[in-house]
């Protein structure tokens, strides 16, 4: 049996591999005062991971030269949806590198910026 914990920071910091070790020892520990299991058992201590969706400056920044996918409403406002490596958001646009050519897209047209695999 495999019991798994995620852990985060309540000021949504990144969980490093330290704060998963410091805290496996007093859950196991409080698992094991409870007495709620009678067979042995595995403890995983790990963060959520990486989001998909991009939502705040830290995350463009980080993920600067990833792929994404930028979901947006055109002049006609219907969605589309560009892929490419994320180059940057300035205050006015999110810059996506779509095979070398740069493509400007007004951020009040964004709908949402996900990170994608490298293939798509």
């Amino acid at each position: 049996m495999t019991i798994q914990v995620q852990i985060c920071q309540q000021d949504g910091g990144d969980v490093s591999l330290d704060d998963c070790a410091s805290f496996s020892k007093p859950m196991g520990e409080a698992i094991e005062a409870s007495h709620l299991f009678d067979e042995s058992y595995l403890l995983e201590i790990s963060s959520p991971g990486i989001p998909e969706d991009l939502i705040n400056d830290r995350d463009f920044v980080t993920f600067r030269g990833f792929p994404v996918e930028v979901i947006f409403r055109n002049e006609k406002n219907s969605e589309i949806h560009r892929t490419g490596l994320l180059h940057q958001r300035t205050e006015d646009h999110v810059h996506l590198n779509m095979k070398g050519k740069m493509s400007l897209i007004p951020r009040q047209d964004v709908i949402g910026v996900r990170l994608t695999s490298p293939t798509g």
